[in-house]
């Protein structure tokens, strides 16, 4: 209990420097929301107008503290602001729209990506040596050298352009609205195959690597070495012994790579058009919209403290000594 109230403590802090900097980074960039208003418009209204404007968007002359005491106020209330990008659409609306194609394009490469490479790190270790082990591993770390976006690119142009197997763009055909069918699930299952494809592809060689390299020493421990001396099936010490211990430090990088799933497909969601929160931060960067930066980055930064935190409830469960400290 010591242990988990010491990496709450820490979380909470971490939050709090998190919602600070997500306060005084969007501010220290140049220009202002107003100019990039007055721009937009091409000098069509008058200053009057767009002062109003600014107005109606939240944005303030008042002193910085004062601006950072109402944000932390907001923030407690569940309130980001107008974007101003969307105008009039309040921010969590907007995150809202592109938030669940974003953790289901994430999750759905994240989880894959993780079973199967753990999987197969863990026959490669066991097998250590054989075809297998030395065929898919160096196979896999190859491609994983690939950026995302370089390998989403190309397989958009060949599967997509070229040959036509799948949708250029979009999470679902143009002629079909949100809603629970078996027509709307496939098309959304159809749409997400490729981008994710092209992430799970580039990221199961690191967990292969990782996976194999833990579970080549967990082999030589002598628990492992007293299960097998027991006569337990080779299938029981495989996997509840060797590769629940070897586990470990995968699910730690599992925690951070949720965290980031929300962020980090950025330029995936750009080249398929995939209409997620990458998108989103792209027009808030070019907008200045300070309210939708702010609340996606905060989204990001809060996903990835939450991720790490049930990561470390995750390893108490899997390994009993840490629970003692």
């Amino acid at each position: 209990m010591s242990y988990i109230l010491r990496r709450l403590a820490f979380y909470l802090l971490a939050a709090w420097a998190s919602i600070t900097l997500n306060f005084f980074l969007p501010r220290l960039m140049p220009g202002d929301p107003g100019d990039a208003l007055m721009a937009r418009l091409q000098g069509r209204v008058r200053p009057e107008t767009i002062d109003a404007m600014r107005e109606a968007y939240g944005l303030s002359d008042d002193p910085t503290y004062l601006q950072y005491i109402h944000y932390l106020n907001n923030i407690f209330r569940g309130e980001f602001g107008v974007s101003i990008s969307r105008f009039p659409a309040p921010v969590t609306q907007v995150i809202g729209q592109g938030f669940i194609w974003t953790v289901l394009l994430g999750l759905t490469a994240t989880i894959v990506g993780f079973t199967a490479g753990n999987l197969l790190g863990i026959f490669g270790a066991w097998r250590r040596g054989g075809k297998f082990d030395s065929i898919m591993p160096p196979t896999l770390i190859f491609v994983g050298s690939f950026p995302y976006f370089w390998l989403a690119a190309l397989a958009l142009y060949f599967f997509s352009f070229q040959w036509g197997w799948f949708p250029l763009r979009h999470a679902y055909n143009d002629n079909l609205s949100p809603e629970f069918s078996v027509g709307f699930l496939l098309s959304v299952g159809y749409h997400l195959f490729l981008p994710a494809m092209s992430v799970i592809v580039v990221s199961t060689g690191g967990w292969v690597l990782g996976m194999r390299n833990t579970m080549i020493s967990t082999l030589s421990e002598d628990y492992v070495t007293m299960a097998e001396a027991k006569g337990l099936p080779q299938r029981q010490v495989m996997f509840n012994y060797a590769a629940r211990n070897a586990l470990l430090p995968n699910v730690t990088a599992l925690g951070m790579s949720l965290g980031f799933v929300l962020g980090g497909l950025l330029l995936t969601e750009v080249v398929f058009g995939y209409p997620g929160l990458g998108f989103q931060l792209i027009t808030a960067v070019r907008a200045l919209d300070y309210p939708l930066m702010q609340g996606l980055f905060l989204m990001l930064t809060i996903s990835v403290l939450a991720a790490n935190f049930l990561a470390d409830l995750l390893y108490v469960r899997l390994d009993p000594r840490v629970r003692g400290n």
